[in-house]
């Protein structure tokens, strides 16, 4: 098992995530738990790792707020894509890009960070634990972790709703490598255990596309946007939606311990 590289598939996961209702949807409510959790750290200028960013959507707009910003990502396709997104909105004075992977950002740190980004990459690497542990060593004390992840619950509900009884016989299994579904959807009261074990704090939840994609009508998507989006907004930190989005955003922080009071 290896963790995936985008490069043969950038333009694909541009068209088809950031380009939609979905990719709307997702970064709305994204940037409504970032603005929520920004209000928990210091107010100044942030050190922000931004793990896996990709094309720099997220970490643009928080070097746009006046933050410092290392975008780091495997993929070379992404990170010219992500160095271009900076320049377009001005804000690369702010922002540095390396590529390397999430589990070795720390040999590339000077100081620890206020703020790690982790979205939706850790469905796609083969060895998660060691991943967050290694994330979870960048933060400084009373650090947060953004993460969102590819949510199973999610996908079984989707995969049950088309009637694909084949795929879920077959435990989910992709049979095509560049296709956009993630490699390792996962469990999320499996990743809540693994930040617990850490030491992280989990904080807040919020599912991401709770009933979006599971609209019959899927001209409504579009057509009624905003009326989806604000009920995606008005459901999504309620349970059973929470749990059925088909990404799920944790808000998770690292502990100061008394001796660093």
């Amino acid at each position: 098992m290896q963790d995936r590289n985008f490069d043969d598939i950038a333009e694909k996961f541009s068209q088809n995530i950031y380009g939609t209702t979905k990719g709307r949807i997702r970064q709305a409510i994204l940037w409504q738990e970032l603005d929520a959790l920004l209000t928990t750290l210091p107010a100044r200028p942030l050190a922000v790792l931004d793990a896996g960013g990709g094309e720099g959507q997220t970490g643009s707009g928080l070097a746009a707020r006046g933050h410092q910003v290392l975008l780091c990502d495997l993929s070379g396709e992404m990170l010219q894509r992500a160095r271009a997104y900076a320049e377009e909105k001005g804000v690369s004075d702010n922002m540095q890009f390396k590529q390397i992977s999430a589990q070795l950002v720390g040999q590339h740190l000077d100081k620890p960070v206020d703020l790690v980004l982790f979205h939706a990459v850790l469905e796609w690497v083969a060895q998660p634990q060691e991943v967050l542990a290694a994330l979870y060593d960048t933060l400084a004390p009373g650090g947060v972790l953004s993460l969102m992840f590819y949510n199973l619950h999610g996908l079984t509900m989707r995969t049950l709703t088309l009637g694909n009884f084949g795929y879920l016989q077959a435990d989910l299994r992709k049979r095509k490598r560049k296709t956009l579904s993630p490699d390792y959807p996962r469990d999320p009261e499996q990743v809540y255990g693994w930040l617990r074990e850490l030491g992280f704090i989990i904080e807040r939840r919020a599912g991401i596309r709770v009933f979006h994609d599971y609209m019959r009508d899927k001209e409504k998507q579009i057509e009624r946007f905003e009326e989806v989006l604000a009920m995606e907004q008005r459901y999504c930190r309620q349970e059973p939606f929470l749990s059925l989005g088909r990404y799920i955003h944790v808000t998770a922080r690292k502990p100061i311990q008394k001796d660093e009071l």
